[in-house]
């Protein structure tokens, strides 16, 4: 995972990049899978859970699972686990995992006792968080959860996969524009450049080198609230670049 080189243009009361928290949070959001980690067992569910809260997740474990046994029967009915979320980047590119966030905490029965249906049907199991570590650009980093609790998922956690994607396949002309406004000097032996996150601060662009990557962002005039305002924001970035001398060609993915 690279580092993102912050844009010299970043008002001042602007922040450059969402804060750790709120990349958590953004995860989170958009998961639609998890690894599942107990002392007995090591599960990847998709599409089996849910935030209840930024400290508390619901889990449904497969029908037939030994996770709900593990915990029907573990001493004061709860046991100690982790939970993974990977933030994999909707393009094709190389190095696509852009964030880990790893949970930890204790897995109990949600509601009736998880052993009565063991082995008919799906075990809901409240996961409670007590500690939060973000794995993002190299770092690891540990989230306050007072600080999750205060931090807001992006509003394009949802639906970035889709627009970033669309950017990419549909709009390769509109991502060579952007890259204008991209430093020169970070621009040397550029081969390629892909959009690699779209969030409520701006547009971050991979730029591909023989050698490595390197991740730019291009900030927004203003933070984004909604995914219509997105569209607004990156007409701006495109009109401004198009200001730009034409000095740089890089491939873009098609």
């Amino acid at each position: 995972m690279s580092a993102i080189d912050p844009h010299p243009e970043v008002p001042a009361d602007l922040p450059a990049e969402p804060t750790a928290a709120e990349v958590v949070r953004s995860v989170l959001a958009a998961a639609k899978s998890l690894t599942l980690t107990t002392e007995g067992h090591r599960v990847e569910l998709v599409g089996l859970h849910s935030v209840e809260a930024p400290d508390r997740l619901l889990v449904r474990a497969p029908a037939g699972s030994h996770l709900g046994h593990e915990v029907a029967h573990a001493p004061g009915g709860d046991v100690a686990a982790t939970v993974e979320f990977t933030d994999v980047a909707p393009v094709a590119v190389p190095d696509r995992i852009r964030a880990k966030v790893v949970l930890g905490g204790w897995l109990a029965a949600a509601g009736e006792s998880a052993g009565e249906h063991f082995g008919t049907e799906p075990v809901a199991l409240c996961f409670e968080v007590a500690l939060v570590e973000l794995e993002q650009g190299g770092r690891m980093v540990d989230i306050d959860l007072d600080d999750l609790t205060r931090a807001e998922p992006d509003p394009l956690a949802e639906t970035e996969a889709e627009m970033l994607t669309h950017l990419a396949g549909a709009h390769g002309d509109a991502v060579e524009l952007l890259s204008q406004l991209v430093d020169v000097r970070l621009l040397q032996g550029v081969t390629r450049v892909d959009p690699l996150r779209l969030d409520r601060y701006g547009v971050v662009l991979r730029l591909q080198r023989a050698g490595g990557s390197r991740d730019v962002r291009l900030p927004f005039p203003a933070r984004l609230r909604n995914p219509a305002h997105a569209v607004v924001q990156i007409q701006t970035l495109l009109a401004r670049a198009r200001t730009c001398p034409r000095r740089h060609h890089p491939r873009t993915r098609m």
